[in-house]
Order: C-alpha cells, then sequence, then structure tokens
C-alpha cells in the first residue's frame, strides 16, 4: 500500500466540555474504521482569552 500524506491546519473545536479536531469530509474515503493513521499536533498559535477563563 502506498503511503499517503494530508496536512491539515485545524481550529480546534468544542464538543461539550471536551476539544476535538474535526476532519474533512474530502478524506473520508480515505480514512475508513480500522485505517491506521499517525497524528502529530504542533501548536502554531494559543488562544489569548480562552472562553471562560479569568
Amino acid at each position: 500500500m502506498e503511503k499517503k500524506e494530508f496536512i491539515l491546519t485545524k481550529k480546534i473545536a468544542k464538543h461539550g466540555k471536551q476539544s476535538i479536531l474535526v476532519i474533512p469530509r474530502m478524506l473520508e474515503q480515505e480514512l475508513k474504521p480500522r485505517t491506521m493513521v499517525k497524528v502529530t499536533i504542533e501548536i502554531l498559535r494559543e488562544v489569548e482569552n480562552p472562553e471562560g477563563a479569568a
């Protein structure tokens, strides 16, 4: 199987109290259930005043 690489720049979303990453629908066929992926997170910019911060 050939190695495929996709680079995404995303904003972290919120789902209730959890922070989540939403994967674009265009990758739906590439990222089927049971597909093994490598995820590396590099923080590009931190939020200055996050919601609920004092």
